[in-house]
């Protein structure tokens, strides 16, 4: 199928208004909508919040009549059933547009080429594709809750030159800089999910909080994982408004008269089937979890083959080799066991680097 360039410039406005909504609209994509005669813009808008209008619905309020006519350039394809909201087919039917140029199909069942149908059915061209892989990558943990039953996993790292994390007695405030430390509440609010171990809430006592004044965040659930309910003392992982999920052992009996959430799981030779506790983040609707734990639980999540990519801030400083490393129990003996990762983007923050990778 061919788009010009007017429709990339139109499909890359769409996606830019899209990503205004990366820490409030979950469990929901992020979804941005542009409707135009030719290079003239009539309407736009974006999915804010999940429960309230969706973007087709804020571009066609923008747009009023001059949506006759037009072209609706949405980053997803437009929604065809009844929810908590009306179908998004339907009012760009009722609206009049001549023309939908969609990113990419929903693959939620509920919609899944339903929405296409709609328009196609009710006389209105439909052209899909254009700028896919941008509209993806917006959303890739909601398409991998969707596609893949689990959500999309991060591993937040912090390391030393010589690639260490901690001290070995565990003290590891401060090894990147106050710039590295704010980047990262970026991270954590478009998450849905925080998720750590019961050994870096015993040793370091977080909030796991997302830290971004005057900026509108839906709190990320706080997960622990903790087998024998050991960190139920530290009490500042339950502060502020985010809820606070602990995941333990089928054999411990949680208590009732607390803040928090409880859910028992068997173990597996005195450890979490890991693939299971994403199964049941999914469950909770959660897209994106970002992990903040300790080199054991990292290295498990990726010997386990879950982990979607590494957030590494590397800090120009030494700790010896006497520093806990960053990553444990991987289990590599020889260099044809090695682990390849890709880098997606590398970026300084402050004196940092910051890197992303991926398998």
């Amino acid at each position: 199928m061919t788009f010009t360039a007017l429709d990339h410039l139109h499909m890359a406005r769409a996606l830019r208004l899209a990503e205004r909504a990366a820490y409030t609209t979950r469990p929901n994509p992020m979804v941005g909508c542009v409707i135009a005669h030719g290079e003239q813009v009539v309407g736009e808008g974006w999915h804010q919040r999940a429960g309230g209008p969706h973007a087709e619905i804020h571009a066609l309020r923008a747009a009023g009549e001059a949506a006759r006519g037009a072209t609706a350039y949405v980053t997803l394809e437009p929604c065809a059933h009844y929810g908590r909201t009306p179908p998004c087919a339907l009012a760009l039917i009722e609206a009049g547009v001549g023309r939908v140029v969609a990113a990419m199909r929903d693959p939620f069942p509920k919609v899944d080429g339903g929405g296409f149908t709609l328009l196609r059915e009710a006389g209105i061209e439909v052209a899909e594709g254009l700028m896919a892989t941008h509209a993806r990558e917006l959303n890739h943990g909601f398409l991998s809750r969707i596609e893949r039953a689990r959500p999309w996993l991060r591993v937040k790292l912090a390391a030393s030159l010589d690639g260490r994390t901690a001290m070995a007695d565990g003290s590891s405030k401060w090894i990147t800089g106050a710039a590295a430390r704010e980047d990262v509440q970026h991270w954590r609010a478009r998450a849905g999910a925080i998720l750590t171990g019961a050994g870096t809430v015993l040793a370091d006592d977080p909030q796991l909080t997302v830290r971004l004044p005057d900026v509108d965040v839906l709190p990320p659930l706080r997960v622990v994982l903790d087998a024998r309910l050991r960190t139920l003392a530290q009490r500042r992982v339950r502060e502020g408004d985010a809820a606070t999920l602990y995941v333990h052992g089928e054999d411990v009996i949680a208590p009732i008269d607390t803040d928090a959430q409880f859910h028992a799981m068997p173990l597996q030779d005195g450890r979490f089937d890991l693939p299971a506790v994403m199964a049941l983040l999914a469950e909770r609707e959660i897209n994106e979890v970002h992990t903040e734990a300790g080199a054991t639980l990292s290295g498990a999540l990726l010997r386990a083959g879950l982990v979607d990519e590494l957030l590494l801030y590397q800090a120009p400083t030494l700790l010896g080799e006497q520093g806990r490393p960053l990553l444990d129990g991987l289990g590599i003996t020889s260099m044809d066991q090695q682990r390849r990762l890709r880098v997606v983007e590398q970026r300084q923050i402050g004196d940092d680097l910051r890197l992303l990778l991926r398998p």
